[in-house]
């Protein structure tokens, strides 16, 4: 498989949680070692098809910024950047939107389930139509893969399809980009194992950050939500809490979630919980002192961020001119 470039966004919700790094960032970090050619976003435009306080999302571009970086995402290695800072994503957006039939968006799986059953006089028109900037943010860099997860294969083949009808028309243009699939399964939440893990959970317990302090994984992991049967098996359907934490312990040691039920064969709950625990303080510890590090540096992290959007620009401003052309603009 030849990889000649590679797309990803990540929205900025803050500091990252476990899910965040487990499902995609720790496959960032592995893929700057098998490709030359690495554009990573912090998609900042995406936030906005939901209200946002401003102040609280500038913080939380720069949070993400640096978790990226406490990862080990190297911007020696990929591109990082704020997606706003490249104008050309809105540009070919709007021009990708005047070719997307409105049906293609209104059968998403998303919309299906949160736009489509709200209020319409409420919904923003950017809700609905937020799949067509994520196919302009992988075909603004022409890329050839994009990493995502099994949730995330109707949007990239969504992409497929813009980028099918777009070369019909005017010429091979862009390249209609595959997927570098995860091989980890979701992690859920700590409180409601049949919800993904996530920021927008009003219960700090629900989630582990890469922020958090020892005490304070060890506490979440004690309150996370199992069941009373005493051992230990891998049944999402019927025991979706234990099932969670075999989960998010297979994808930590990278060692199947039948060898994970192996290990604690005849032992309870509870012994998953603490060694779960101590395995994510000895994991997360050195990420959780880089991102003190991180904060402290201002202005690293805006060097980062202006020749991340300075290096994008100059790929995006190439080929952003030659779609004008073709379309008649220029």
């Amino acid at each position: 498989m030849v990889i000649q470039r590679i797309f990803s966004g990540i929205q900025p919700s803050g500091v990252a949680h476990l899910g965040n790094y487990l499902g995609a960032i720790r496959q960032w970090v592995s893929l700057q070692d098998k490709c030359e050619s690495i554009v990573y976003s912090v998609v900042d435009l995406h936030s906005l098809s939901v209200p946002q306080a401003p102040l609280l999302l500038k913080r939380n571009i720069r949070s993400m910024t640096v978790c990226l970086l406490a990862c080990g995402v190297d911007p020696d290695k990929s591109i990082i950047f704020q997606q706003s800072q490249v104008p050309q994503h809105a540009q070919l957006m709007w021009l990708l939107s005047c070719r997307t039939p409105s049906g293609w968006l209104s059968r998403m799986t998303q919309w299906k389930a949160k736009g489509a059953t709200s209020d319409r006089d409420v919904v923003s028109l950017g809700l609905f139509a937020y799949p067509v900037l994520m196919a302009a943010d992988v075909l603004l860099y022409k890329a050839t893969h994009v990493p995502v997860g099994e949730d995330q294969l109707q949007h990239l083949e969504l992409t497929r399809d813009i980028a099918r009808s777009f070369n019909s028309t005017y010429g091979a243009t862009f390249p209609e980009p595959k997927p570098l699939l995860s091989n980890h399964k979701r992690v859920m939440s700590l409180r409601n194992p049949l919800q993904k893990m996530s920021k927008s959970d009003n219960q700090e317990m629900s989630r582990i950050t890469l922020s958090d302090t020892p005490d304070e994984i060890r506490k979440k992991f004690r309150r996370a939500v199992t069941d009373s049967i005493g051992n230990i098996t891998f049944d999402p359907a019927e025991r979706p809490g234990v099932s969670n934490l075999v989960t998010i312990y297979s994808a930590v040691t990278e060692i199947s979630t039948e060898e994970v039920c192996l290990q604690f064969e005849g032992k309870q709950s509870v012994d998953l919980k603490e060694e779960l625990a101590e395995i994510l303080v000895d994991k997360l510890g050195p990420i959780r002192e880089r991102i003190e590090q991180l904060e402290s540096d201002e202005g690293y992290v805006d060097d980062v961020l202006t020749r991340g959007a300075e290096r994008a620009r100059a790929i995006a401003e190439d080929n952003i001119s030659t779609i004008t052309r073709l379309v008649g603009l220029s």
